[in-house]
């Protein structure tokens, strides 16, 4: 560390080497075939230079700035990249896929005879729903840590679970849906997890998984996705990789206060390029000296090898995996809130990977992908009173879960007479197992020795496989002198265990979605469609004692979206956006214990869905949205966004409530400024509105609490509280230095600066003794089991803790 300090404080101009190197491939966005003769320009420097037969470029020696880079070819639109970061230690990997420019009538006549703005065709791909960020707008995220889950909450529609810091979710919230209505796609890889910790059958963890070295950019779909992605209800994201540098070995090491993360990439061989990374966090170290009882800790690992069989055909293998533990300390503070977490917080063991391997071959007026992935996920989470692990009789929980898909998918897509065609089939073969124990009532006597309740427990062994099957079409064409895209698609899902699961008739989900381009500047949008999503798997994989999987007979959640926007574009480095959107949901699986949706469950950590469930929940969300983006072009970036929603569910009685999901605003605020030297400040706001909870039962409460460890919610009054709105800040500075052959960032982040205090569910307990070595009684006798001499206590844990992260970045 002092050295790094001591590189901090001395003069380094005279060391310092201002060059970079730049390079990429430019394709077609259609046919995904190179482009040759693209003229590729750094603005900052005008700099250009043309891509050779393969599309490929490159700039070497470049001045070490935050270029703006311009790709332009005749018969293209223009592709414009802001804040594109040179430094003298890995060379920047910037591809590009460019759109075919078509122009209306009105617009060729105009520009045979004037300078006037031309009226574009509308894109074929609506705008609508769609957000993406860039690498550099990930790093940069003030509060951010790097982390893909955390930055995109700046985007519109994206909220987070309620809690402090103790609470420990990092969900992510699409449009007023529950947290697994989302699917994610690494290089058209699907991966059920980006998060550590993750809650089964939901998402949720603290921190992500990916890798930000990797990525070239993310895509946000929030409605009108394609036909090609299965059982996505609220989003769809599509993390792009880039591939390693064809020229040398080059990496990267990032050291902070919670993690140290490594990468490297280069050449294999002339035709194959490789990426690696490893992590390792620290997060136990950091909420051990703020004594938090909680100690979480991970590992993660990253790779990507891509080779190029022939001109026309490229192999990529990929994979992600995380190992996961979570257990509890000692602290040196014992209260209320902290010996609560103690007495009910799971100790959670986890690993999941996904490996996967893409064929993809370009062909005459197309290409195709076909490609093979697995994907496991192994859940082990135990909990004991007073997390004491002494006595057998004081196990709450034991919970041992693997999840297992093996994925066989071919898509196509071709180009004929205006038509983009896509048309495409997967199958999937999967297997889940459970081994649970779940206390549910401890057995409680009277002072006459007399059993008042019974103990209550559930145990089961249950082991399921099946086949998932599906298939897609998709079309797009322009029409109305080009001035309108039209894009429309068609898919069914189907299964081998659910009762009417073979019916592909019950999963057909037709999508459309238009866009017209009024000028230059201005399109509409609107997007309408169906979408189905097979229940989660601890909810298909569910016995009763009988060993009965009783829910068999459950169907596809049904999700019907109906869109609609414009989209303003006074110049390519600003984007505004406004919409409203309307969903409706059927099928939703509701407990039968309760009578509540599933949907209706908070973020928590376990298992979602392990019970029996029907299919007769409802629900809707609707909102607005709106959208400033203000990209980096000289010094100032910005990012503003704010959504207005209301987001309902039902339960057996058919009535719609308000979800536990429910914000109803949600406003981010993000500028930055670049210095001179290399320096950058960054600030972030963030505010979000208070979600709905449900109050305690007191005397169910009472009666169990021993046994549970928590309160007993009282659910004919279901979410009828509400949380305070919940708002903090976070800021970033980051200072670069370029050596010779490497490159030196220091960055200072703080989340939470002004220390706002963070709304927390609050928690049922009993009163503890002052001295917090046992629990107060109304007779100062010993705590009867049955609670009846038990003081009941609310308590509420609004945590005000602004975390600093201090960190350095060596590129070499």
């Amino acid at each position: 560390m002092k050295l790094f300090l001591i590189l901090l404080t001395i003069s380094i101009n005279g060391l310092a080497q201002k060059n970079g190197n730049i390079s990429g491939i430019v394709t077609d966005k259609l046919t995904q075939k190179p482009i040759a003769g693209a003229v590729v320009t750094l603005l900052q420097e005008s700099y250009n230079t043309q891509t050779d037969s393969n599309g490929m470029y490159k700039f070497t020696k470049v001045a070490t700035i935050a270029y703006t880079v311009e790709i332009s070819c005749e018969g293209y639109k223009k592709a414009s990249f802001f804040n594109i970061i040179i430094s003298s230690g890995n060379e920047y990997i910037l591809n590009a896929e460019m759109d075919r420019e078509v122009l209306t009538k009105e617009a060729i006549n105009i520009t045979a005879t004037s300078n006037r703005k031309t009226a574009r065709a509308a894109s074929l791909e609506t705008p609508l729903s769609v957000q993406r960020l860039t690498v550099e707008e990930i790093k940069a995220n003030p509060g951010g840590n790097f982390d893909i889950s955390r930055v995109i909450q700046a985007l519109p529609g994206v909220g987070g679970t309620a809690g402090s810091v103790g609470s420990f979710r990092n969900d992510i919230i699409i449009r007023g849906g529950a947290p697994n209505e989302n699917v994610y796609y690494l290089d058209g890889i699907e991966i059920p997890q980006i998060n550590h910790f993750s809650t089964q059958g939901s998402a949720g963890g603290p921190a992500g998984i990916l890798n930000v070295s990797f990525l070239e950019d993310v895509k946000l779909s929030s409605s009108s996705f394609e036909a090609r992605h299965d059982n996505a209800l609220s989003s769809v994201f599509q993390f792009k990789q880039k591939n390693g540098n064809t020229d040398r070995l080059q990496g990267n090491i990032r050291l902070s206060g919670t993690e140290l993360a490594t990468t490297f990439d280069g050449p294999l061989s002339k035709k194959t390029t490789f990426l690696a990374s490893a992590r390792r966090s620290y997060l136990q170290l950091l909420f051990k000296a703020i004594d938090l009882p909680i100690r979480p800790n991970y590992w993660d690992f990253q790779y990507k090898i891509n080779t190029k069989i022939d001109a026309k055909t490229t192999l990529t293998f990929l994979g992600v995996g995380a190992i996961d533990q979570f257990s509890l300390g000692t602290i040196k503070n014992a209260d209320a809130n902290k010996l609560y977490i103690i007495n009910n917080a799971l100790n959670i063991n986890q690993w999941n990977y996904t490996f996967g391997v893409n064929l993809k071959r370009l062909v005459k007026d197309g290409f195709y992908n076909l490609s093979f992935s697995r994907n496991m996920f192994n859940n082990d989470l135990e909990k004991y009173d007073n997390n004491d692990k002494s006595l057998n009789s004081n196990k709450r929980t034991k919970i041992i879960s693997n999840e297992i898909e093996n994925k066989l998918k071919l898509d196509i897509t071709k180009n004929k007479a205006g038509y983009h065609i896509s048309y495409g089939a997967m199958l999937q073969y999967v297997k889940f197992d459970n081994d649970s124990y779940q206390r549910i009532t401890a057995e409680i006597r009277n002072t006459s020795n007399v059993v008042i309740q019974p103990l209550v427990a559930y145990q089961f062994n249950t082991a399921i496989d099946f086949v998932k099957y599906g298939g897609f079409v998709q079309v797009s064409k322009r029409y109305a002198n080009n001035r309108l895209g039209v894009n429309a698609g068609l898919r069914t899902d189907m299964n081998s265990f659910t009762n009417d699961g073979n019916n592909g008739l019950q999963t057909l989900s037709p999508r459309m979605s238009l866009s017209y381009a009024l000028n230059n500047e201005w399109n509409l949008n609107f997007a309408s469609g169906i979408y189905y999503k097979i229940p989660v798997y601890p909810v298909l994989g569910y016995q009763d004692n009988a060993k009965n999987l009783v829910n068999s007979n459950n169907k596809y959640i049904r999700n019907n979206h109906l869109a609609f926007g414009t989209e303003y574009l006074p110049k390519p480095s600003t984007r505004f956006t406004a919409e409203v959107f309307y969903k409706t949901y059927q099928h939703v699986p509701v407990s039968v214990a309760n009578g509540i949706s599933l949907n209706n469950l908070g973020g928590d950590f376990g298992i979602i869905g392990n019970e029996p469930v029907q299919s007769i929940g409802k629900g809707n969300t609707a909102g607005l949205e709106l959208f400033y983006q203000q990209k980096l072009t000289k010094r100032f970036f910005g990012v503003f966004s704010y959504t207005y929603f209301k987001s309902r569910f039902s339960g057996a009685d058919g009535k719609l409530i308000a979800s536990a999901w429910d914000n109803r605003h949600l406003f981010s605020a993000t500028t930055g400024y670049k210095f001179k030297k290399n320096w950058e400040l960054g600030i972030k706001w963030r505010y979000q509105g208070g979600v709905p909870y449900t109050p305690f039962d007191a005397t169910a409460s009472r009666l169990n609490f021993l046994t549970r460890g928590e309160g007993t919610l009282q659910y004919n009054q279901l979410n009828s509280l509400r949380l305070k709105a919940f708002h903090s800040g976070d800021f970033r500075i980051d200072k670069k230095w370029n050596f010779k052959k490497m490159s030196l960032d220091f960055y200072i982040d703080v989340t939470n600066f002004y220390n706002a205090k963070q709304p927390a569910y609050p928690q049922y307990s009993f009163q503890r003794t002052t001295d917090n070595s046992a629990f107060a009684t109304t007779d100062n006798s010993v705590l009867k089991a049955d609670g009846s001499n038990a003081i009941p206590v609310i308590l509420k844990d609004d945590t005000a803790i602004p975390i600093p992260t201090i960190g350095f970045i060596l590129e070499f």
